[in-house]
């Protein structure tokens, strides 16, 4: 017969785990929620010529790279005392994989504030059509991958993952554009680099995005995603541009 003890610590120990693995993901979420908002917000900042929003996007990053060193002292904590395997033990060195992303994604709604400062002062060159767009389908897309991460949902993240392309077409729409306007006029050079930055900046989230949706897919799953080589990471984090801006 069961010792009646080593059963109820047993209960008491998955517990106390399921308690810890609902704590992580909860972190993640917030920290993905956090980014979401500052993409908008660095985005209304753009449109609207915001200085003072653009500060506030600049300086409340740091709030997401606090989160992310809080999960990774949880998931590196859990990983050190509980020992996982298996389902559990993806869903931990993922947690600490996705982290990453999100910080990142935070990044670039920084470095899109920063531009979107610069860029107040400067004559605008045309109605923010694309951008804001774009924008609007790169949160969509990390909303969902954090409703897929939640749930488990391979599907879901799997439809994100899909819907990376458009991101990437209108991005390809919006170079061109932009390239014809320093054709045209030199004098719009400066502007429509910091425009091509802003929009790569986005492209870059839904690239990020996408990423979080291969790490569902691997954690449910065990298994990795099937895709061709990723397009070499253009860094835009508020320098000048280095080498060719083309995708």
């Amino acid at each position: 017969m069961n010792n009646p003890t080593e059963a109820m610590q047993r209960k008491h120990t998955v517990k106390s785990f399921d308690e810890d693995l609902a704590d992580l993901t909860g972190l993640i979420v917030q920290m993905g929620a956090h980014a979401e908002r500052q993409i908008a917000r660095a985005i209304k900042a753009l449109i609207e010529r915001d200085d003072e929003l653009a500060e506030d996007v600049i300086h409340t990053d740091r709030a997401v790279d606090d989160l992310e060193e809080t999960v990774d002292q949880q998931a590196i904590r859990m990983l050190a005392t509980r020992q996982p395997v298996a389902v559990d033990l993806r869903v931990i060195s993922m947690a600490l994989k996705i982290s990453n992303d999100l910080e990142r994604i935070g990044d670039y709604a920084k470095s899109i504030a920063k531009r979107a400062r610069r860029l107040s002062t400067n004559p605008q060159l045309k109605p923010f059509v694309t951008i804001p767009r774009m924008a609007e389908l790169a949160q969509a897309m990390l909303k969902d991958v954090l409703d897929a991460f939640i749930t488990r949902d391979t599907e879901k993240a799997m439809d994100v993952w899909h819907r990376d392309q458009i991101v990437d077409d209108e991005y390809d729409s919006l170079f061109r554009e932009l390239v014809t306007f320093i054709l045209e006029d030199p004098r719009t050079t400066s502007t429509a680099i910091d425009l091509l930055f802003i929009a790569k900046n986005i492209e870059r989230i839904g690239d990020h995005t996408t990423n979080i949706a291969e790490k569902i897919h691997y954690m449910v799953h065990g298994t990795q995603i099937n895709r061709p080589s990723r397009k070499v990471e253009i860094e835009t984090t508020g320098g000048a541009p280095a080498g060719n801006l083309a995708p």
